[in-house]
């Protein structure tokens, strides 16, 4: 007869790392969603909604209806680089199940700063199956294209010289155009390397790199410059056309990489502050501010709440989906 104290202390050691991984994944849950709660409260608690309400009655429907379809368009695009990441990755999703989580995570990182967009596609592509190591490469090969992209139109704007600075600004130019030859080497480099380099593996932090084609890496570039460039296109629209739409675009761009660096949700007032310093000599603040108020409407906030609701659809989809896996098995 066996030694029932042995049994069940074998037993238990048997279950414990089954346990550990259970708790772990309660835990990681918990600890997903107070993430998501904290940073949702922290983008919306400075809005002024009556702001946002008397900025977008002033505009006319059409100038809205427009804004809003590049706006779609342009997180369109964004998603999609999740597709490419796909065969970055290697992985077999379909595009049915991987953009909608994409469109989710974009959203979300728009609103809630990287954290939540690497937060949620963690969650997400793990509910879906995919290992950690997959969904690191798929989010390294989205910042990678989002990046890209950034670099060759802020490298193209700014060291042409396609910014109208204000007057006490001049002396700042010639630094700009320093930058945006620096940052087109830097895109130039990359795409040297994807082609022409014989090592095609690097690790950093700990993480393996891997180069891509050269045709991968013009794809990303083409597809983060158009998404990029929509993004300005939005702004300009609700400018009224009063700026030049490159003068927009490149301040945009200076602005958003000023949002990074602060780690503000969303960018809310370093946008803003960014556009009211360098076109305060050519508009007024109540017009900047206004086409400001409505570029989150369009870009943040309704997306922010459609994503809401599809990150919930996923969440009870997933959930069913693992049920009905586990009354299969038994």
């Amino acid at each position: 007869m066996p030694n029932t104290e042995t049994a069940t202390k074998n037993g238990h050691a048997n279950k414990t790392p089954n346990q550990k991984w259970i708790w772990g994944k309660r835990l990681f849950t918990i600890g997903f969603f107070i993430l998501v709660i904290a940073l949702l409260f922290t983008a919306l608690k400075n809005i002024e909604w009556q702001e946002v309400k008397r900025a977008l009655q002033a505009y006319q429907f059409k100038t809205l209806l427009l804004a809003g379809a590049v706006a779609a368009t342009s997180l369109l695009v964004f998603s999609s680089y999740d597709l490419l990441a796909r065969n970055f990755a290697k992985h077999k999703l379909p595009a049915r199940q991987v953009l909608p989580l994409a469109f989710v995570c974009c959203v979300f990182t728009l609103n809630l700063a990287w954290i939540g967009g690497m937060a949620s596609r963690f969650r997400l592509y793990s509910r879906l199956g995919l290992d950690a190591i997959t969904v690191t490469k798929i989010i390294s090969a989205n910042v990678i294209t989002n990046w890209l992209g950034y670099i060759i139109l802020a490298g193209t704007i700014f060291s042409v010289g396609l910014l109208d600075l204000p007057s006490n600004w001049k002396i700042g130019s010639t630094a700009l155009q320093v930058i945006g030859v620096a940052l087109l080497l830097i895109a130039a480099s990359y795409f040297w390397a994807c082609r022409f380099s014989k090592r095609r593996e690097f690790h950093i932090f700990k993480h393996t790199f891997t180069l891509p084609t050269l045709k991968f890496a013009l794809i990303q570039a083409g597809l983060a410059a158009i998404n990029w460039s929509l993004m300005g296109l939005i702004v300009y629209i609700l400018l009224l056309g009063k700026v030049p739409y490159p003068t927009v675009l490149g301040i945009l761009l200076i602005s958003s990489i000023a949002g990074v660096i602060t780690h503000i949700p969303a960018g809310i007032g370093v946008i803003e502050t960014v556009f009211i310093t360098m076109l305060q000599h050519q508009l007024t603040k109540g017009t900047i501010l206004a086409a400001l108020i409505g570029y989150r409407a369009v870009y943040f906030l309704l997306p922010l709440a459609l994503a809401s609701v599809i990150y919930i659809f996923l969440e009870l989809n997933s959930k069913r989906s693992t049920h009905q896996a586990i009354a299969k098995g038994t």
